[in-house]
């Protein structure tokens, strides 16, 4: 990708320190991992997402919602991280004031070279106890009891608490729970604190998660966003580069540093 605008947000990338980088769901789909909304296969095409994606329907099938979330687990495993994961860690490898803000459950950034990603909406990689909070192993992690049949893509009952015994649960987000706390706080003050907040493959749509490049240009940093099709955040952004952010952002960290390895 080439181009004026392309030029421009890479003198605005070369010129920041303290950057912050936002991903949503687009970008992990260009490494094959389903959108939340998209089309489920299986046995899972009977079923609504957002119909298991509750506290309710855990409390109400707790095997059903659990199993789901497995088959989600198993198939982030199976993807891979593509060239614009590995572009935004080399953008905190140049700047490492960088803060990498995620909407994503997978552990694709982390393999893409970003130790630490704030993440706004949980992980498919943090199971926790339904009741207490504690932190849970994943499943992976165990010894599975002898006899036990080798994962399959249906109703699998959760394990238990080692504290408690109560059922664990994914350390996901679910419909009609707050966002945690921690990394809310911790994505607004990036952002309140940021020089410049590149967007990336999210939609916009996804509140409160949606108004943190908001807060970046009320506060006056530039907004860069990568995206395909335009969304609602167009009309605040200081430069729009439309394309796949496997495409987009290497072309990106090369404009800002052409002496950059760019993944």
């Amino acid at each position: 990708m080439t181009g004026p605008e392309l030029a421009e947000a890479g003198r605005l990338l070369a010129a920041a320190r303290r950057p912050v980088v936002f991903t949503g769901a687009g970008m992990s789909a260009e490494s094959g991992v389903p959108t939340f909304r998209d089309a489920q296969t299986g046995l899972w095409q009977r079923y609504d997402p957002q119909e298991l994606a509750t506290p309710a329907a855990f409390r109400a099938d707790p095997a059903l919602v659990w199993g789901w979330y497995e088959a989600r687990r198993r198939g982030v495993r199976r993807a891979l991280p593509n060239p614009g994961h590995r572009a935004v860690a080399a953008i905190q490898a140049r700047l490492p004031e960088t803060v990498v803000i995620t909407q994503n459950v997978d552990d694709l950034h982390e393999r893409g070279g970003v130790p630490a990603p704030v993440r706004l909406h949980g992980s498919l990689f943090a199971p926790r106890c339904s009741a207490c909070a504690r932190p849970a192993p994943l499943p992976s992690d165990l010894p599975p009891p002898a006899g036990t049949p080798e994962p399959h893509d249906g109703p699998l009952t959760p394990p238990a608490c080692a504290g408690c015994g109560a059922p664990v649960r994914p350390g996901v987000v679910w419909f009609g729970e707050a966002l945690p706390s921690a990394a809310l706080d911790a994505a607004v003050e990036a952002a309140a604190g940021c020089d410049l907040l590149l967007t990336v493959g999210t939609s916009a749509l996804v509140h409160p998660a949606a108004e943190i490049p908001l807060v970046a240009a009320r506060l006056g940093a530039p907004v860069v966003q990568v995206n395909p099709v335009p969304t609602p955040l167009d009309p605040i952004c200081a430069v729009n580069l439309r394309g796949p952010a496997g495409e987009v952002l290497p072309g990106l960290v090369r404009a800002a540093w052409p002496d950059a390895d760019a993944g």
